[in-house]
């Protein structure tokens, strides 16, 4: 379908096309479209949001709350700012009362116009001044930080039968013990870390785990995921995505996410946890005893950790249980290439010489050869003792 832009005045400055309106993000996103205005309430636009907007390609994102409150340095906004995407910070909440979704609405000059009426006036957001508010946000990352380790320690201790003693794992068809698992949630630069371990999921018997939508990235790619990991409420991921893998885990107990999936033909089990989709799968695969854990989509430095909110500290206690197994896949190709090494190419050449002689050794003439060859070895040694 396409979509064009109508100005309510055709002087009328600024941008104008239609709102897509909902305090969910997750909601707007679901319909938003190409030159559409997303209006979300979203404080610290985390990367992994941002790169959903980006592929949706609107002509404006307006944020009831601050793109970067200060707590810490969020990274969305700068996505959505090198994608040409103009972003208006801190519009109030004024803007659900009076913009419906699917209104044409007009933005000039930071203000939100429905008609002539001015809704909320926010303020548009530009390199320079989102460079002083995350400078400004990084020196309070301390504070944050604390904050984090202490829910840390409650997540802990809610999930405590799951993360020491994997409790309540669900038992899957795919075998993971023993063996090297790749987690995959959807993220602004999973292309690029799909491509970077491509030798590695050539060469090795590699299981994989895809968690809510990251199953259809990864298809784009022509790889199928082993295992999908779901999270509550979660309806990103196609049938045949979900079809094509072994094993389908919901997290929670929610029955009527197993509805949704039985009229889809499919069965899943059941995960009870309250941790983030990605965290869930590295637990799983961490208490499954699997051989190495490398997850790529999303990561755990200290500005990606900060950077997913009210999941950080979930994603601290699931790195802190996986351990050694752990590894980062923009890590790996350092870590294994897959290449060839001298000693390989001697040995095959030792024996492919092994086997021309042994090929010539049932022939006449070899037989022949080498009843003359231990002749004269058998004289040499003689002499040696005369």
């Amino acid at each position: 379908m396409r979509i064009t832009k109508r100005s309510a005045a055709p002087e009328a400055p600024g941008i104008t096309a239609t709102a897509r309106v909902d305090r969910r993000t997750d909601a707007v996103l679901a319909r938003l479209r190409p030159g559409e205005i997303a209006v979300i309430d979203h404080p610290d636009l985390d990367r992994a949001t941002a790169q959903r907007l980006v592929d949706l390609t609107p002509a404006l994102v307006v944020n009831a709350s601050a793109f970067v409150t200060g707590r810490h340095p969020a990274r969305g906004a700068a996505l959505l700012l090198a994608a040409g995407i103009r972003l208006l910070d801190r519009a109030g909440t004024d803007v659900f009362a009076g913009v419906r979704d699917g209104r044409e609405v007009r933005v000039h000059d930071g203000v939100v116009h429905v008609g002539d009426v001015a809704l909320g006036r926010g303020t548009e957001l530009t390199d320079e001044l989102l460079a002083e508010h995350t400078d400004a946000a990084a020196a309070r990352m301390a504070a944050q930080l604390v904050t984090v380790t202490h829910n840390a320690t409650e997540v802990l201790r809610s999930e405590e039968d799951l993360v020491l003693h994997g409790t309540g794992t669900p038992r899957l068809q795919t075998q993971l013990r023993g063996r090297d698992v790749l987690v995959v949630a959807d993220g602004p630069d999973l292309a690029s870390e799909l491509r970077g371990i491509r030798p590695w999921l050539r060469h090795q018997q590699v299981v994989v785990i895809a968690v809510d939508r990251a199953a259809d990235v990864l298809a784009e790619h022509g790889i199928r995921a082993d295992v999908v990991v779901l999270s509550a409420g979660d309806s990103g991921s196609s049938a045949r995505a979900l079809r094509a893998a072994h094993d389908v885990v919901v997290l929670g107990a929610a029955a009527a996410d197993h509805e949704a999936l039985e009229r889809m033909g499919i069965t899943a089990l059941s995960l009870d946890t309250a941790v983030a989709g990605v965290d869930a799968a590295v637990l799983l695969a961490s208490v499954s005893e699997a051989r190495l854990v490398v997850t790529a989509g999303q990561h755990a430095d200290l500005a990606d950790l900060l950077d997913r909110r009210d999941a950080a500290a979930s994603a601290l206690v699931a790195r802190l249980r996986a351990g050694p197994q752990l590894v980062d896949a923009r890590v790996l190709p350092h870590l294994w290439t897959g290449s060839v090494r001298s000693w390989h190419l001697w040995l095959v050449l030792l024996v492919g010489v092994l086997a021309v002689v042994a090929a010539i050794a049932v022939t006449p003439v070899g037989r022949a050869w080498l009843d003359v060859d231990l002749r004269d070895l058998t004289d040499s040694i003689r002499g040696l003792f005369r």
